[in-house]
């Protein structure tokens, strides 16, 4: 569906009586996007999406470049490209969403399916206990007592034979 007709569908949800978030889930859009399309008239729809197909997109410059990667490689993710544009041309200013959203239409309209590669797991061999464990790391934002954001780190430890865990909770 594009745009004008998501208006149209939007601003018909509305005369129904329908509330702004029952239209969002409706129409799978976010409830900031349905109050923007309940701002604008018709008329600055139509402009807005006149506009849309006209302008410069900030990945425009790397189109051919990335057009060559998914073809070379039909496997490659969004998040690689993504990868290999800050490293190749130091792009750091673009947002992981917008070089997703850029590849997907890369790929419809270039007909490139993303073919999927299986990993092959493989079971590792059962050691005696206590000669094997998993280590993983994570992070939390939370509130201190006076009102601010702090960030915590973890690093938990799980013994494979027992299953018996560990964690350290570290402020830096």
């Amino acid at each position: 569906m594009g745009k004008v007709e998501m208006y149209m569908e939007v601003h018909q949800l509305k005369k129904q009586g329908f509330g702004i978030s029952a239209i969002a889930k409706k129409c799978d859009l976010s409830r900031t996007t349905v109050y923007r399309y309940l701002e604008k008239d018709f008329s600055e729809v139509v402009e807005w999406v006149e506009e849309l197909q006209t302008r410069q997109r900030k990945l425009d410059p790397y189109r051919t470049h990335m057009l060559d990667w998914l073809q070379e490689h039909p496997d490659l993710s969004a998040s690689q490209i993504s990868d290999w544009l800050a490293e190749r041309f130091q792009v750091k200013s673009i947002g992981d969403s917008t070089v997703r959203s850029y590849v997907k239409e890369l790929r419809e309209h270039y007909h490139l399916p993303k073919t999927i590669t299986k990993r092959v797991y493989e079971a590792i061999p059962e050691l005696p206990p206590g000669k094997q464990l998993q280590v993983d790391f994570g992070e939390i934002t939370v509130k201190t007592t006076e009102k601010r954001q702090k960030k915590v780190y973890v690093i938990a430890f799980v013994l494979s034979h027992s299953r018996m865990k560990y964690a350290e909770w570290l402020d830096r």
